[in-house]
């Protein structure tokens, strides 16, 4: 029996834990080209990435609610 992975699921937002719809992560997952993500187009800001935990930091995206948040807040 494997142990459970600590490792982050790419398709889930490191703040929040749902559904990123990354279109980068569904392309690597079901190898269907995609167009480029929305994300890659946003500045998501210095105070909103850093509360990404570190072990979370550069393995998935923030979802689009948590950003559209952090921009509300600033």
């Amino acid at each position: 029996m494997a142990a459970p992975s600590d490792a982050p699921d790419a398709s889930r937002c490191p703040l929040c834990g749902e559904s990123n719809r990354c279109a980068i992560e569904v392309e690597r997952e079901t190898g269907q080209a995609q167009p480029p993500c929305w994300c890659m187009e946003v500045d998501f800001g210095e105070a909103l990435l850093a509360r990404v935990p570190e072990a979370k930091r550069r393995l998935a995206c923030i979802c689009a609610r948590c950003a559209a948040q952090a921009a509300l807040q600033d």
